[in-house]
């Protein structure tokens, strides 16, 4: 009784502490209050341990002269197990041998977590912040007139401020909108697509196949009875490049074709880019994200399940990962870089087009779910030499923590902004020293908008429930997650005694979000501040003619921020 009248004292006295550090003004990067219970109890052994790890960072800065180079390769929608445990590989169709050598040299964690979906999930790893607090939540779809906010400050900043060259390769994804390109947010230079894998439908070939319906107008009879020409999507743009401080640059054109290019030309752009900065002794971040896969099936099967996302994760990312090591290695750089490899999300479970091939494996639910299976991840980390083979990692890590550590590793993390909450935690002394060294015991899920979920050690509530007596606050909606990785047996009894627990963690979150609340979406027209634009992109901005004498601004709906569509029946994931 003492001991659990102690801890909640704890909680109230560092909440109301942390309170008082951020009014004053103190320079100190502010986290989500639970950060503050923990270190409460942990404090002085982290400090020690952190003098430690400093004096081993430091070493290892003198022997290469530099520190650390950082690659971050993350992919689409894939659930925990399919890759990296060859036996499920097996039984799903193929291989990722690449993954698996990476488990083998170095780190496999099985508690890694993300957000519910792909844009949310990019800008957790990009800004260290849940996307909650900055209002990118909705994933976005051509032509979307919102992305990632100036305001914020990536994890591409942060290490430019210790000299570190920066790149972008890959599936962006966090916007349509200027100020939300990957070369205005600190990346040196970029080639990226704005939006998600679905566009690689929205061409003549995918109107065709009935892959989309009624896109491509030009190829279909003429409708006798359409009175609107402005209800579908033109002038959107594929694919952009660019370089900090110049404008960005169309790159191809929209047509499938293109789209299969992406991802070779990313691996090649990578490479080189790694090479440069090699010679050079420079130190560099590289994020690759990778389309992986078109939504039109190939007639080139190079694996047994056939699948898009087997086939697409072969070609686009496993072999890339193959061909990355060696090369790191040959360029003699292995033991001064670390590379982390994950997936964004949970597989798409619900609603995938014919022939994806993606599946709930261990975990319940899939993409868009606050389900294990939806944020529930595989994750590895290698690093020669610093990373002990062969780990298997039980710590919960989330996908913000990458941003605080990567600092830490930079040597910079006085560049961490400390006007806001940054989620993400220091997660180095995991990755030096293993297993039961992390520093996270909690995430907080969020559906949309709305917390979705609370996970605490092994055990999780459904903030969220179907149990029709959630009204009385007694809600069977506590989870035991060794025992019940499907969340298919809610408890009530047996877990009672952690509903005060739960009610402190949420009602300490919140509160805290009432002193950072969070930033509205950031919104504005789409594809400016590109060198090249064709006359209907740049007509994105103009509204036609005909409409100048509309009783409104028919631009104003930029600025709308619409009800956020929920669906978080948490019963979705089969």
């Amino acid at each position: 009784m003492l001991r659990t009248m102690l801890g909640t004292w704890i909680a109230v006295l560092v909440l109301s502490s942390g309170v008082a550090v951020a009014q004053s003004g103190s320079k100190k990067v502010v986290h989500d209050a639970e950060y503050y219970v923990l270190e409460a109890q942990n404090g002085k052994r982290w400090a020690a341990e952190d003098r430690t790890l400093d004096a081993r960072l430091a070493e290892l800065r003198k022997k290469h002269g530099q520190p650390p180079n950082i690659i971050h390769i993350m992919w689409d929608d894939t659930g925990f197990g399919d890759v990296g445990i060859p036996a499920i590989s097996k039984i799903r169709g193929f291989e990722s041998p690449s993954i698996d050598r990476m488990a083998r040299e170095g780190m496999m964690f099985t508690r890694m977590y993300t957000e519910v979906g792909c844009t949310p999930s990019r800008s957790a790893c990009m800004t260290g912040r849940y996307a909650v607090r900055s209002s990118t939540y909705d994933i976005g779809f051509p032509i979307h007139n919102e992305g990632l906010s100036g305001k914020e400050v990536t994890v591409a900043e942060v290490l430019s401020q210790s000299g570190y060259a920066t790149a972008f390769y890959g599936k962006w994804h966090l916007g349509d909108i200027e100020e939300s390109y990957p070369h205005n947010q600190g990346f040196d230079e970029t080639l990226f697509t704005p939006y998600n894998q679905v566009t690689s439908l929205q061409n003549q070939m995918g109107e065709a196949a009935n892959a989309v319906l009624g896109l491509m107008e030009e190829m279909l009879p003429e409708d006798p009875y359409k009175l609107d020409d402005t209800i579908l999507p033109t002038g959107w743009v594929q694919v952009i490049e660019g370089k900090k401080g110049e404008l960005g640059k169309e790159w191809g054109d929209t047509t499938h074709e293109t789209f299969l290019k992406v991802d070779p030309e990313c691996h090649t752009r990578s490479l080189e880019f790694i090479q440069k900065n090699a010679e050079e002794k420079k130190p560099f971040y590289v994020a690759y994200w990778p389309n992986m896969t078109s939504f039109i099936p190939s007639p080139n099967k190079v694996t047994v399940a056939r699948g898009l996302y087997q086939d697409g994760f072969t070609v686009n990312v496993d072999n890339y990962i193959g061909r990355l090591m060696d090369q790191l290695q040959e360029l003699g750089i292995a033991e001064n870089t670390l590379l982390v490899a994950m997936a964004d999300n949970g597989p798409m479970a619900h609603n995938p087009p014919p022939g994806l091939g993606m599946t709930e494996t261990i975990f319940r639910g899939g993409k868009g779910d606050f389900l294990e299976g939806g944020v529930r991840v595989p994750a590895f980390a290698w690093w020669p030499g610093v990373i002990e083979p062969g780990q298997l990692v039980g710590d919960i890590v989330h996908e913000t923590d990458l941003y605080t550590t990567f600092a830490r590793l930079a040597d910079t993390k006085d560049a961490i902004p400390t006007d806001r909450i940054v989620d993400g935690l220091d997660q180095t002394a995991l990755l030096l020293e293993g297993d039961t060294h992390g520093r996270r015991d909690h995430v907080f899920i969020y559906a949309g908008p709305t917390l979705g979920a609370i996970v605490k050690g092994n055990y999780k509530k459904h903030c969220i429930s179907s149990d029709p007596t959630a009204g009385s606050g007694i809600a069977a909606a506590y989870y035991f997650l060794l025992h019940d990785t499907r969340e298919k047996t809610p408890m009530l009894i047996n877990l009672l005694h952690f509903k005060g627990a739960f009610n402190r963690m949420q009602a300490r979150h919140e509160l805290w979000k009432n002193k950072y609340p969070d930033w509205p979406a950031t919104r504005g027209p789409a594809f400016k501040g590109l060198a090249n634009p064709r006359p209907e992109t740049k007509a994105l901005a103009n509204p036609p003619v005909q409409f100048q004498n509309l009783p409104f601004d028919p631009l104003e709906y930029i600025e709308f921020d619409p009800p956020f569509d929920l669906n978080a029946d948490p019963d979705l994931g089969q």
